[in-house]
């Protein structure tokens, strides 16, 4: 059990510095990932108004459709496609990516490099 609490603890010490460095801005605003085992969310994020721009899920109605499990590498890539679209949408053409003291690999990497590519 220590092992695991060791393991929070680090992920969230790696967050805390990474948001010390990373602020989304209304011309560069922040690209946040929160990944679980089932789900992975995604927001863009202007910090200096405080607000929300847009957001996907794999619990959104429209991609739950299209994927029968939300804790995979392709439910990621759906996730950063439609994050993408909405973001073209708004004329949001550059963000600044915050992985969340998560690592660089896997259903991250995945849904950064589709949102790097759609957008």
């Amino acid at each position: 059990m220590d092992h695991i609490k060791e393991k929070l603890r680090k992920r969230t010490r790696r967050h805390l510095r990474i948001r010390q460095k990373v602020v989304g801005t209304s011309e560069r605003p922040r690209l946040s990932v929160c990944r679980t085992l089932k789900n992975i969310y995604c927001q863009i994020i202007n910090d200096l108004d405080g607000r929300t721009l847009v957001a996907a899920s794999t619990q959104s109605p429209d991609i739950r459709s299209l994927i029968p499990y939300g804790g995979n590498v392709k439910a990621a890539e759906i996730v950063g496609k439609k994050i993408a679209e909405e973001a073209k949408k708004k004329g949001i053409t550059k963000v600044v990516f915050d992985k969340g003291g998560y690592k660089y690999h896997g259903r991250i990497k995945a849904l950064a490099r589709v949102h790097e590519k759609t957008i």
